[in-house]
């Protein structure tokens, strides 16, 4: 009976999210390669191109922009096997991981703007209106960022040599799938070697309640905010201790009764937000960084993200702030 209530757990807190996140990880690198063995990389960038020419990253930082529009993971993978290649560098790496945010943004933005909509009402287009400027800062702040610390690329972003003779000969579909195979196979070892230990442990941490305790204690300090009223911090320690949508529901019903303002609503959740990322980064993001990047790369990754992440959202929710004053 105790086995079987092992297992009853086991399987929807840790069996199945494993099973869906190699999955998704396994499709996201497959996909990343059949693009490059089909020489699409440079056709895909087509929309990222203006930026990309101007902060002068390469074809590939390009198609992982575009590419994020619809898969974080197979954007990240396409950066991944660029720098294993050594046909990006570190720093491009860095730079163009970071420029993926607004195309990131944009995949979530239907989920958040319809759970926030019901909840919050109005306050939901400043809420969401002020994050999304946080997304265009961030990416516009790494573009000329890349201006200054990339040098110019010695081939200008055009079209790739011998696509027009491809496409004439048509596409060697067979050869590109078994390319992409091969390579499939061997990159899925490697991540599935550092993914799977790296998410168990993750598991057990949030089990044994490290991350609990880890939030509690930040909502438990907030005396630090003056400004805050006591429904604000309400709104904020269950954002960060529970789900956004637990922030969400308390704000909803504090709107309904006219415990608060949008204003106050809209402050609340964004001070909950900068504060539960970096523990919900560490929780959600580490364990498939690590699989499509090895470890250290994930590390400075996510504490790269971090910092453009939060610094935005508090310059943006400041900007609010005074101007709501």
């Amino acid at each position: 009976m105790q086995e079987t209530d092992i297992i009853s757990q086991l399987w929807p807190n840790l069996i199945w999210p494993l099973i869906r996140l190699i999955f998704f990880i396994s499709v996201g690198l497959f996909v990343a390669n059949f693009i490059e063995s089909l020489n699409w990389t440079s056709k895909i960038a087509t929309l990222a191109r203006p930026l990309i020419r101007f902060g002068n990253l390469s074809e590939t930082a390009g198609a992982s922009f575009s590419m994020a529009l619809f898969s974080g993971i197979s954007a990240n993978t396409m950066l991944s096997e660029a720098y294993q290649k050594k046909t990006i560098l570190k720093k491009e790496l860095i730079l163009s991981n970071l420029f993926n945010s607004l195309p990131t943004y944009f995949l979530h933005l239907p989920t958040v703007f319809f759970i926030t909509a019901p909840l919050i009402k109005n306050a939901a287009v400043i809420y969401v209106g002020i994050t999304f400027g946080a997304a265009i800062f961030r990416t516009i702040s790494i573009v000329i960022l890349s201006r200054f610390l990339l040098p110019v690329p010695k081939n200008t972003p055009g079209p790739v040599p011998g696509d027009d003779k491809q496409l004439a000969q048509g596409i060697d579909w067979r050869g590109a799938l078994k390319k992409s195979w091969k390579r499939f196979k061997k990159r899925i070892r490697k991540i599935i070697r550092y993914t799977v230990p790296i998410y168990l442990l993750i598991f057990l941490m949030h089990r044994v309640g490290i991350f609990e305790t880890l939030e509690k204690g930040m909502a438990e300090h907030l005396s630090f905010l003056p400004w805050l009223t006591p429904q604000a911090i309400g709104i904020i320690t269950l954002h960060i201790a529970a789900e956004f949508t637990a922030g969400l529901a308390a704000a909803g019903a504090l709107l309904q009764e006219g415990s608060m303002d949008y204003r106050e609503v809209v402050l609340a959740l964004l001070v909950g937000n900068v504060l539960s990322s970096p523990i919900r980064a560490i929780r959600h993001q580490f364990p498939y960084y690590a699989g499509i990047f090895q470890p250290k790369m994930a590390i400075e990754l996510i504490i790269y993200n971090q910092i453009f992440r939060v610094g935005s959202l508090i310059l943006m929710g400041s900007i609010y702030f005074i101007i709501t004053i």
